[in-house]
């Protein structure tokens, strides 16, 4: 896999991961029926955050590692 490829799944992965924080943070808050179901409804709204946090941050600091690299390797 290329750098440009893997950067741009990287990127991908961060975008996926931010929406999921979106969407558990609108569950939690702002969603009746997720309200409604209880116990059940904060699983799933938590669950939304997690994955997201696992997606997005530890490919952020992936992401900033290779760009790094890249810029060293350009000025040595």
């Amino acid at each position: 896999m290329t750098n440009e490829k893997l950067i741009l799944t990287l990127k991908i992965c961060i975008s996926v991961g931010i929406c999921l924080i979106a969407l558990g943070i609108y569950l939690h808050n702002f969603n009746e029926t997720v309200e409604a179901m209880g116990v059940q409804g904060i699983i799933i709204s938590a669950m939304c955050v997690a994955f997201g946090m696992v997606l997005s941050l530890p490919t952020k600091m992936y992401l900033t590692f290779l760009l790094v690299k890249r810029e060293t390797e350009k000025h040595p």
